[in-house]
């Protein structure tokens, strides 16, 4: 019937899939002939009817239909079987007259024997055909080819658990993914079906408002904080909606399997109430005993396995969530508005990728509890109300008693979830910024301020999750005592209610077997809750981050190449970073000829580079029109590199052509650089350029951008970060009516006077607005403010220019960032490579090329661990809980499981009670003993689950606080190392589960185990031989559970690894989104991001399915138990009470259900605790110096003169490594003016590092004001001594924040340092002045205002000792003349050591440095330098100033 039935359906399947194809294999052979046979013997036997019964035939049709199906039935079956695998093979069972011929009782047997063995090798799946596209994949999963059992049973797992247990499992062991689970394949509709989502929700929200006519500004803030409210509120349910289409399909398959599962569930007792009823009866014949007994174990195993089908389903359905919501939130961070970037920072976007995703997953695994739960309490509640009559509704009053208050626990869970998570946020945002700035940190010793401010989140986030665990706590104690408070209130009304009411074995038993599986959905239904109202408001915050303003593509009119016309042109345009604010350009009117050169200039903070935003489409367009032909090419003022090879970044995705990408690079002045790097353009750029000084990062970008061949080039002020003579170089050879762009369209927002006559035309802007338009010369003949600013500095400019534009040095191509002399004697050595890159290239041959790429390697992969997790790490965990805390828990849960143990026999005691004139005695008290020690239970299980919830925060919040002390004392090369991803990784997913998954896998795990001693403790009291079974059982159970563990543990850790570089890529794609999207590179971006998410995906698939494999197979075991336990009670049938038996068999029926929760809960510690493991990994990497040192004896005031004396100062970057500065002894007096110069490499950097101690010496000291600073601590030294360097950093929080972490200086002191700043009209301006909010990396102001920001710095701590790295390169002209003359006012009294890159800045200053190979070679005042001649004299005749 099965066959029959299916037949149509599965033809269907094969008319539209085209996937009935079968290899002519050796199995498919033998089943053939197998089918073939089965198929002869059918149409014998009808012969034979036809023949021998022919008589019979007349009278009953079925003689000759049933061969006849039969044979019919063995052709399609021999068709139809192929991959699919085992299905019921019909069987025939012969009548009696068969039985009285030997012919054909031989017969019979022959077909049975024939099929059983088509029954064996159908259990086995047919290969794909050799022309099938999937068999070119590499290295397929193989449930896509298991047959059918193979998939029930999850047979197909185990080669993989083999190869995990033999060895530790590798990346390129792991299966790909299946077609169906790849983000292609997902997230190609779902984005197409949110798109349409997102555009009804907002006409709704349009068409709500509608109504609502403002009549005042105030009015319109409420309409407009009203519309957020309800996009925020419906966002999260259009979420879901789009899932539920698209993945709700799958879903319900896996729901199917469900409801069997709980089919089989619910018989389970009814067969158990017919065993204990045989028991009872001493006539029934033996064999119906141990029919019962085999049906139980029947009915477990069918129970398990449709269980586990289940929750594959499930983890299959939640890691399909996880790519699509990971898909849409990484495609939304290419589109998001400016305005949005404000409020959305990468620490947020990681939040949502690890943890909101993770709560979605968790909701798909227990969502159908939250209605199938329902449904069996009211099933199990039925059968107790035919079991006990009325008194189950007593039953029923305690459950909804017990639902309410749970759902207010629920309730609130859910508004302390909110509040944690956003506390989760800002942790994370802040960490992300830390580890983008950590080097000014150190510079400026404000690690502890920022350490206070993370710790500051992280004791709210725990408070929040305390309280919540709290709650959790009384949650899980209502619900776990709920099967004794059940069956406490039903027994005793039953009792009660009439004398005559006898509680045996069968009513007590059957009862509580009813309860044990009433307690599964009451258990879970809090889970189920509470996990269903977290992923409410995750899926409300992904729906917000989704709903959030896009930028509009039709605000600039993208039109294709022509070579007529203007090549961008706006008209009447003001355009505002968001919709609210005031506009950042008004009445822009610019048309820009095809081929042409336009420069941009103004003040700091005029809108320049908000005009190249316009022209992209980066702001909010208000009015005007925008139209830009052709392709266009970016390069901002900041620059954005990738971590990847230089070049990588130069070619950008593009085919290299090696012609064109020798001259771009020859014409942005990389071939020095080339030189110096060690693997040239294969060597590996850090993260953020952590390797490139500022020249080269700006150098490359300019490639980038050249090598595109774009139509429009939009430049913002490439040349600010570069010397005057290499900015000459790039002029020519780039922007020239010679250079490489001479005939593509160029618009250059430049500080550099010298350019300005090439230009075909000038917009100078003041405020947002052009003011004046025209040529240079047009602009000089009108004699306006242009005109007079140039006329004010064009000596200075001339002199600038006369001293930068004449070098020639090629080896002096930049010199403008120390930490180039770091990082590049770092890649040198080879000290970068991490240890997993080692493992990677054992097989290397020493070819020169693998050698250049060795060499290149500056990034640490973040690497897994092989084999278990060390007991250390285990032992790490509890010993931050303590033993104050772990003797309790223990003591708690033997008392907890003890209690547990004494009802329940008690209760089989009170079952045996012989009844006496039809009643039992001492009802009360029995009745009283029993609620005595249920109440004890209760309480203990209150108690162990807020011990484990309180020592699990105790143990997160010690771990969180050494991994964060770790990562802020590692030394600046860790960082240049280590990839962010790595250590945001550890920051949000791993902190997250030793926050929740560690406590909450305990929780289970010991009190399933103790449950498991109590349930082999009864059945041993009952039955001492079922020790004879158990033994062997839990010998195999400990051997499966370690077969498996080491491939689970290496595939959580896999997972992890792989989890990393998504985190990293998001990282720089939300950073250099603007760059993507100018290079119209966002494809190329997406795909690199679904190869990253497939990839983490490869090693979590495997890692869920490992746990279906080991709960099928123990779960197995665990079914022995039941049978076990039922056949010794038969065959001990008339020594044993019925009480005993019922209790025995009762108890060994839970063990399935105990034994896969131990797996889950046993596996998520193991897994989890990897994350302890992760966690700890920075604990041994090199630290720093100690930062303060107790019984320091120095000064409050030190320094106070400012003297530095180095005495045989040697610095090595690693040992074995040249000197980088070969024992320099120097003095400087107070108030000395001392100039470095000095060509790349010189050491002139390592001097600055070295007084820093970012780097320690390797040989002699340092001394400032007589004082060693090799022994006092880090930030005694770096916090007195002060430094403005080249990259100015800003981080999120306040102005006043930024510029006085520690709060040790009043307003005014912060007001006049901003006045010599020139910032205080600008901050003056702002609504809420120094409380003004700095966005992330401060983006919401310009570049030259972060340098300001950097100098009012300096100018607030007014250390006797400043040093000066370029730090006026992004200012323009006069702003640069103002803090000149403000370093040379303000700091007078102090002694200034300037890194010089513009020679003409140190020309006045007592004493040059002129430093080569690490070397002091001159060293004197400027005029005696140039009068001997020197190296000193060559440099300042190659700057023109000689």
């Amino acid at each position: 019937m099965y066959l029959w039935s299916c037949g149509p359906l599965y033809l269907v399947y094969l008319w539209f899939t085209g996937q009935g194809g079968i290899s002519l294999t050796s199995l498919c052979c033998a089943k053939t002939v197998l089918g073939l046979c089965l198929v002869s013997f059918g149409f014998l036997e009808v012969f034979y009817v036809l023949v021998e019964r022919s008589a019979e035939i007349h009278q009953h049709m079925v003689f000759l239909l049933s061969p006849v199906i039969r044979s019919l039935t063995m052709v399609r079956r021999g068709r139809e079987g192929g991959r699919e695998g085992c299905r019921d093979t019909p069987t025939h069972a012969p009548g009696s007259g068969f039985f009285t011929d030997a012919m054909r009782f031989i017969a019979f047997f022959v077909y049975f024997s024939l099929q059983l063995t088509q029954l064996i090798l159908s259990c086995f799946s047919d290969q794909r055909p050799s022309t099938d596209t999937h068999t070119y994949r590499k290295n397929p999963c193989p449930v896509e080819d298991a047959s059918f059992l193979s998939k029930m049973l999850f047979w197909w797992f185990g080669g993989l658990v083999i190869r995990g247990y033999r060895t530790p499992l590798q990346a390129e062991d792991l299966w790909c993914l299946r077609e169906e689970d790849s983000s292609d394949c997902i997230i190609a509709d779902l984005e197409i079906d949110w798109a349409r989502e997102c555009t009804k929700l907002q006409q709704k929200e349009e068409c709500s408002l509608s109504g609502c006519r403002p009549t005042g500004p105030k009015l319109t803030e409420q309409t407009q904080l009203l519309k957020k409210l309800r996009q925020e509120q419906n966002s999260g349910f259009c979420l879901f909606r789009v899932l539920a289409r698209s993945f709700g399909p799958f879903f319900l398959k896996g729901t199917l399997f469900l409801v069997f599962h709980d089919a089989f569930m619910f018989s389970i007792p009814q067969v158990l109430s017919l065993l204990l009823g045989f028991m009872r009866d001493q006539d029934s014949d033996l064999w119906k005993g141990f029919m019962f007994a085999f049906l139980l174990f029947l009915l477990s195993s069918l129970q398990s396995l449709f269980n586990h089908q289940y929750m594959y389903s499930c983890f299959t359905v939640g890691m399909r969530v996880k790519t699509a919501v990971m898909g849409l939130v990484y495609r939304k961070s290419l589109v998001i508005s400016s305005a949005a970037r404000q409020s959305c920072t990468v620490g947020e976007i990681v939040n949502l990728v690890s943890a909101d995703t993770q709560k979605l997953m968790d909701m798909v695994v227990y969502f159908n509890a939250v209605w199938v739960a329902p449904i069996e309490i009211a099933l199990c509640l039925y059968f107790l109300w035919q079991l006990l009559g009325p008194s189950a509704l007593a039953g029923i009053a305690t459950v909804i008693l017990i639902f309410p208050l749970n759902g207010f626990i629920a309730k609130m869970r859910s508004k302390l979830q909110e509040v944690q998570m956003c506390y989760t946020d800002s942790r994370i945002k802040l960490m992300n910024e830390i580890l983008s700035g950590i080097k000014i940190l150190k510079f400026y010793a404000w690690e502890q301020a920022f350490l206070e401010r993370v710790l500051g989140y992280r004791e709210k986030e725990l408070n929040a999750l305390k309280r919540s665990q709290v709650l959790y706590s009384i949650s899980i104690a209502s619900f776990n005592s709920s099967s004794f408070l059940i069956a406490f209130s039903m027994f005793g009304v039953y009792v009660v209610v009439d004398d005559r009411n006898i509680l045996d074995a069968q009513k007590v038993f059957v009862s509580m077997a009813l309860i044990h599986i009433l307690k599964t959905p009451l258990s879970q239904l809090p889970f189920a809750m509470s996990t269903t109202m977290q992923a409410v408001v995750s899926l409300r915050r992904l729906g917000k981050f989704l709903c959030q303003d896009e930028l509009k593509p039709d605000d600039v009119d993208r039109e294709p190449y022509s070579p007529d016309g203007d090549g961008v042109v706006i008209d009447s345009g003001t355009f505002g970073w968001s919709k609210e604010g005031p506009p950042c350009l008004i009445r822009i009117n610019v048309r820009v000829k095809k081929g042409s050169l336009v420069a941009v200039v103004g003040h700091v903070g005029s809108g320049k580079s908000s005009l190249l935003s316009a022209m992209l489409g980066e702001t909010e367009k208000r009015s005007g029109h925008v139209s830009v032909k052709g392709s266009v090419a970016y390069v901002p003022q900041q620059a954005w590199i990738q971590n990847a090879t230089l070049k990588d970044n130069i070619v950008f995705g593009q085919e290299r052509k090696e012609s064109w990408y020798h001259r771009v690079v020859e014409a942005c002045a990389l071939l020095p650089d080339l030189e110096i790097l060690p693997a040239g353009d294969g060597t590996e750029i850090g993260e953020k350029g952590l390797n490139l000084s500022g020249g080269q990062k700006q150098r490359v970008s300019l490639a980038r951008a050249v090598y595109r061949k774009a139509d429009v080039y939009l430049l913002d002020d490439p040349l600010s970060a570069v010397d005057a003579h290499v900015g000459q170089h790039i002029f020519e050879r780039v922007f020239g009516s010679e250079g490489l762009l001479k005939d593509q369209t160029r618009v250059l927002v430049t500080h550099g006077l010298s350019f300005l006559p090439q230009a075909d035309l000038i917009l100078v802007m003041v405020e947002g607005e052009i003011t004046e338009m025209g040529s240079y010369l047009e602009l000089m003949a009108r004699d306006g403010a242009f005109a007079e600013f140039i006329r004010l500095f064009a000596g200075n400019e001339r002199k600038e220019r006369s001293h930068r534009g004449t070098r020639k040095s090629v080896s002096r191509l930049s010199m403008t960032d120390f930490s180039i002399d770091l990082s590049q004697e770092q890649l040198i050595s080879g000290d970068m490579m991490s240890s997993a890159s080692i493992q990677t290239m054992e097989a290397i041959s020493d070819t020169e090329d693998q050698k250049q790429e060795v060499l290149g390697k500056l990034t640490e992969v973040d690497k897994a661990n092989t084999g278990r997790v060390k007991l250390e790490m285990y032992v790490e965990y509890f010993r931050t809980i303590g033993l104050a805390l772990i003797i309790p828990i223990v003591f708690l849960y033997a008392f907890q499981q003890a209690a547990s143990l004494a009802y329940n026999y008690w209760l089989s005691v009170w079952a045996d009670d012989p009844i006496i004139n039809g009643t039992q005695i001492d009802t009360d008290l029995k009745l009283g003993v029993f609620g005595a020690l249920g109440f004890a239970q209760g309480v203990s299980i209150f108690g162990t689950t807020v011990a484990i919830s309180l020592g699990g925060i105790i143990a997160s919040r010690h771990l969180h606080l050494d991994l964060l002390n770790n990562v802020l004392r590692s030394p600046m090369a860790f960082f240049e190392v280590t990839p962010s991803g790595n250590l945001l990784n550890r920051f949000s997913k791993e902190v997250d589960a030793i926050d929740c998954m560690i406590p909450d896998g305990l929780k289970m795990m010991l009190g399933y185990l103790f449950k498991l001693l109590e349930v082999c403790i009864i059945v041993l009291v009952a039955m001492p031989f079922a020790g004879v079974v158990l033994l062997p059982l839990t010998l195999l159970y400990a051997f499966i559970q370690s077969f498996y563990v080491a491939t689970s543990c290496q595939l959580r850790r896999l997972e992890a690894v792989s989890r990393s570089p998504i985190y990293t890529h998001f990282n720089e794609t939300f950073q250099g989104a603007s760059v993507i999207r100018a290079f119209s590179e966002q494809e190329r971006f997406t795909l690199q991001a679904n190869g990253r998410i497939d990839h983490n995906q490869t090693a979590y698939f495997p890692r869920f399915v490992a746990t279906r494999w080991l709960a099928v197979n123990l779960e197995f075991l665990g079914n022995l138990l039941v049978l076990a336990a039922a056949t010794l009670a038969l065959m001990g049938r008339d020594t044993l009470s019925p009480g005993i038996v019922g209790l025995a068999v009762s108890h060994s029926l839970q063990v399935t259900g105990i034994l896969s929760w131990i797996v889950r809960s046993w596996t998520d510690v193991e897994n989890n605790i990897v994350s302890v493991e992760r966690v700890k990994e920075y604990a041994d990497t090199p630290k720093e110096a100690p930062w303060t040192i107790e019984g320091s004896m120095l000064p409050l005031a030190w320094p106070t003169h400012g003297t530095i004396e180095l005495e045989e100062f040697g610095l090595q970057y690693r040992k074995g490594l040249d000197w980088a500065l070969k024992g320099i002894s120097l003095s400087i007096q107070e108030k000395e003016k001392v100039g470095i110069v000095g060509r790349t490499g010189a050491g002139k950097s390592s001097l600055a590092l070295g007084i820093f101690r970012i780097l320690e010496a390797a040989k002699g000291d340092i001394y400032i004001d007589g004082i060693n600073i090799a022994q006092i601590g880090l930030h005694e030294l770096r916090s007195r001594i002060t430094i403005i360097p080249q990259d100015p950093v800003l981080f999120s929080g306040s102005l006043r924040m930024n510029l006085d972490p520690f709060d040790g200086y009043s307003d005014e002191e912060v007001w006049r340092a901003l006045e010599l700043s020139h910032l205080k009209s600008f901050v003056s301006g702002l609504p809420d002045k120094l409380n003004h909010e700095c966005s992330e990396g401060g983006e919401n102001l310009s570049l030259g205002q972060r340098q300001l920001v950097c100098l009012a710095r300096a100018l607030l701590r007014k250390t006797k000792i400043l040093v000066l790295d370029e730090a006026t390169a992004a200012v323009d002209l006069e702003t640069d003349n103002l803090i000149q003359s403000t370093i040379r006012t303000q700091f007078d009294d102090c002694t200034v050591l300037t890194i010089a890159h513009r020679l003409n800045t140190i020309m006045d200053y007592t004493r040059v440095i002129v430093m080569d190979r690490g070397l002091i070679t001159e060293m004197d005042s400027p005029s005696n330098l140039i009068s001997e001649r020197g190296q000193f004299y060559l440099m300042c005749r190659e700057a023109g100033l000689v």
